[in-house]
């Protein structure tokens, strides 16, 4: 693949080899058909997922063997959606040839399929080519018989792909109906046109229920692969708000909102331009998409696009060029008329126009557009047509460099300006994009209530001194083997040019290993046997004589592996070991018979204890590679910062991580928010609105009245920016996100404090102060107060917050050594205190 997959999309592709392998061998045991729904939301890269899968199953990886001789069958219900697929796929691997991606028109001739192709079809051919379905003089076999001719020769290496994903929306229920009897038809087989049912289908979906009952009648085994939204989000994949404005009252102020969105589309691309300056990342330019109202007989749009194009001239400062401004109207041209000639573009070419400013619109935006550009909405249209702005949101909620913008979260959302709605229609809005079955899981809410807060000017000095600070990633993060992890970061630090030297010491300390590994087997055991073991094979022979029906000899004798199976060991072992170790281990031994070498790799991939300390010694090098070199990594932009973080913290324990406070942050503001000062992020007016519980408002105001108080930060839950404390339940690393993070000064400096109001009530009490307790162990140097706090009531009968500082050691060692709510209860009664 010419990109890295995320961790959830490689669980999802892990997650389908298992079940084809699973598919596979009911296959074998007669079993019959096999379906496989694989269902992941909007936005999950599903494609992306299926052509990483095509790779590994044609040309194997460590988890599956090598199918070189498979074929897909890519079928979706447009034509326009199959070639999007097919270029997607082009585009993305790096295994597949341009000629093993083969469309199936009308010209298309064949009695069965290629093994090592894939193949894009769709239900428009197949239900209206009747060159492609039907026998002539000019062909011998109809695209029905080439399928079912594929499926009897190859029925363990067809694999029919039903793309019930990217359905398109605003197709008539007619043509849904003709679309979904042909899908029918690769399930259930259609004798009439010589059919038979495909042996094993993966259905990609957004929408299960949907593809669920499509196979429902069938009486074939079901397999069930689920991508959560909460995944797709944490990924950073998707915007994570859509900010809606509207008047408070429904009035004609149409053009007033327009000069409001082009505002905010120029004040986006300004965010865009200096984030990618910055993060010398590639340069995103926002396009503002506008979707007016019908034609009449005299005119194209009732909705005045000479005032839109005056208003987008005054906000740049200068006239604007053809091209900038373009349209998708199915029934025009060119429009002329105006200021300028407002040329027609393809909905699927958008994208890729990096000239394209502004998209007028009407209804034809919806599958098959895909443009993460298109960060700006507006809608001259009446509050009607809520049912299909809601659908469009979701095909604007793709982050243009698929990736969430750590340091700016301005740069995390997308926009819609509604003139003609109100805030009671716009929550109807709100509600047709949560319940749309294809919606991406984005929230969406009102501009008032999603406000973004900027760093507080007047403490410009404490974020200079925050350079110390720590965090974790516990969630959401693919762990993986430390050898892989090790292959990993070698590669990320050689190609970001950060140290050259790394790759070749860790190529030679790796083989060094593999030498050691190799002394141990042949000091403790006959490295021959061994040998022998794993590259030979017993043959039993048995002579009958035929008069008698009697066995007359009866015999073994022990043969060598032939030389090809010998190299499909090799090539398991190469990829159990790292082919890069492998590698540099034959380089090493150059001057020896190759074959001997590759055994000596094979008697080391199957040597449980040589593996078990190469995996403990790669970790070892990694956290020491990591370390030598962390500090070069921090001067790399947030992107590539990023994939290094969660490399870290894909190991079997959490590894701490530097804190970067960001530019700006989103809150959830509603009308049971109040108004809290010295916040370390606010408001225009310098203010910072929140929402928190009795306890938290407590305790902040004792922090307030502190003499050495200075400022303070709301740390919310799972954002890309929260503090995370990891804590352990049931031997699993879990996240928590104190409450509060509060900013003091002494004659030293700042201090930098964590406070977290925890109810006495909850289960997780006991777990999550341990936790903390672990952590100010570890960074006591980075922290000054780190305190678990409840609200009891005194020995004066009053209500009081009592506070365990967790840097305290005495209390440290005995929070560590606690293991039930009781005994932390009871370490609160001795040692706590009212004191802040």
């Amino acid at each position: 693949m010419r990109i890295s997959l995320f961790d959830f999309q490689e669980d999802a592709k892990a997650k389908l080899i298992e079940k084809i392998k699973a598919s596979r061998a009911l296959q074998t045991m007669n079993q019959g058909q096999q379906i496989i729904t694989f269902s992941a939301p909007t936005g999950a890269g599903k494609t992306i997922i299926m052509t990483s899968l095509f790779e590994d199953v044609l040309f194997g990886t460590a988890d599956i063997e090598a199918q070189p001789d498979s074929i897909f069958v890519w079928l979706s219900d447009m034509p326009d959606l199959n070639e999007q697929s097919k270029q997607k796929i082009a585009s993305k691997s790096d295994m597949l040839r341009t000629n093993q991606l083969i469309t199936i028109d009308s010209s298309f001739q064949a009695e069965s399929l290629e093994p090592g192709n894939v193949y894009f079809l769709n239900t428009q051919k197949l239900g209206s080519d009747k060159l492609l379905t039907h026998r002539s003089d000019q062909r011998q076999f109809t695209i029905w018989e080439a399928l079912t001719n594929a499926a009897t020769q190859y029925p363990n290496q067809l694999y029919v792909v039903i793309d019930e994903a990217h359905r398109g929306m605003n197709i008539s229920s007619r043509a849904e109906n003709a679309a979904n009897s042909i899908m029918q038809k690769f399930i259930v087989g259609s004798e009439a046109d010589g059919l038979c049912a495909m042996p094993l289908i993966i259905g990609i979906t957004a929408t299960p229920q949907r593809f669920q009952r499509m196979i429902a009648e069938t009486t074939a085994t079901k397999h069930s692969v689920v991508v959560s939204p909460d995944d797709v989000v944490a990924s950073g994949l998707l915007k994570d708000r859509v900010i809606i404005h509207c008047p408070e009252i429904a009035i004609n102020a149409e053009m007033t909102m327009f000069q409001e969105a082009v505002t905010a589309w120029k004040r986006m691309g300004s965010e865009w331009k200096n984030y990618c300056e910055a993060e010398q990342e590639r340069l995103v330019k926002p396009i503002l998409v506008v979707q007016v109202n019908d034609r009449t007989d005299s005119v194209a749009t009732t909705t005045d696009i000479n005032t839109c194009l005056d208003t987008l001239e005054e906000e740049l400062g200068r006239p604007l060029e053809i091209g900038e401004v373009v349209h998708t109207f199915n029934d025009e041209g060119t429009l002329n008329g105006f200021s300028i000639p407002i040329v027609k573009i393809d909905p699927s070419k958008i994208e890729e126009e990096e000239k394209v400013l502004l998209v007028f619109f009407k209804m034809n935006l919806s599958t098959g557009w895909d443009c993460p550009r298109a960060e700006v909405m507006m809608s001259f249209r009446s509050a009607q047509d809520h049912t299909y702005i809601a659908q469009l949101l979701g095909r604007m909620v793709r982050t243009p460099l698929a990736h969430r913008i750590e340091m700016n979260d301005t740069l995390n959302a997308v926009h819609l300006f509604l003139p003609f709605f109100d805030q009671n229609t716009v929550s109807d809005v709100v509600r047709a994009f949560k319940e749309d079955e294809n919606a991406a899981p984005t929230e969406a809410g009102l501009a008032s209530e999603m406000v973004t807060y900027v760093r507080n000017p007047l403490y410009e000095e404490v974020f200079e001194h925050m350079n110390d600070l720590v965090t974790y990633r516990v969630e959401g993060i693919r762990k993986e083997s430390n050898l892989r992890r090790l292959d990993k970061l070698r590669a990320y630090i050689t190609v970001d040019g950060i140290n050259r030297a790394v790759d070749r010491d860790i190529r030679r300390k790796m083989s060094q290993k593999l030498k050691d590994e190799l002394s141990r087997i042949q000091s403790s055991q006959d490295l021959e046997a061994v040998v022998a073991s794993i590259t030979g094979m017993s043959m039993k022979t048995l002579e009958v004589e035929l008069a008698t029906n009697q066995v007359v000899a009866d015999g073994v004798q022990n043969i060598s592996v032939a030389q090809p199976d010998t190299e499909a060991l090799y090539k398991k072992a190469e990829k159990t070991i790292g082919d890069y170790i492998a590698m540099q281990y034959r380089v090493e031994n150059s001057r020896r018979d190759d074959m001997e070498v590759k055994v000596e790799l094979i008697v080391l991939a199957s040597d449980v204890t040589a593996m078990d300390n190469l995996e403990q010694y790669a970790g070892v090098l990694f956290d020491e590679t990591y370390n030598d070199n962390r500090r070069a990594i921090q001067t790399l932009g947030s992107s590539e910062r990023d994939k290094y973080e969660r490399l870290v913290s894909s190991g079997s324990s959490a590894t701490p991580l530097q804190w970067r406070a960001p530019f700006s942050i989103s809150f959830n503001c509603t009308a049971a928010s109040s108004e809290y000062e010295n916040h370390l992020y606010v408001d225009d007016s310098g203010k910072c609105r929140t929402l928190l519980n009795s306890w938290e408002d407590g305790v902040i105001q004792e922090e307030l009245s502190r003499p050495d108080f200075v400022a303070w930060l709301r740390n919310l839950d799972r954002k890309n920016w929260s503090i995370e404390i990891p804590y352990k339940a049931a031997g699993v690393n879990k996240p928590m996100y104190p409450d509060m993070m509060v900013v003091r000064q002494d004659i030293h400096g700042y201090i930098f404090d964590i406070l977290e109001p925890h109810d006495s009530s909850r289960a997780d009490n006991y777990p999550k102060a341990k936790g903390l307790a672990e952590f100010a162990q570890k960074h006591a140097n980075a922290y000054g107060r780190i305190q678990l706090i409840r609200k009891l009531i005194g020995a004066d009968g009053a209500s009081h917050f009592y506070r365990l500082d967790l840097t305290n050691i005495t209390i440290q060692r005995k929070v560590m050594a606690i293991n039930s709510n009781e005994e932390l209860d009871n370490i609160f009664n001795e040692l706590a205190n009212a004191d802040h």
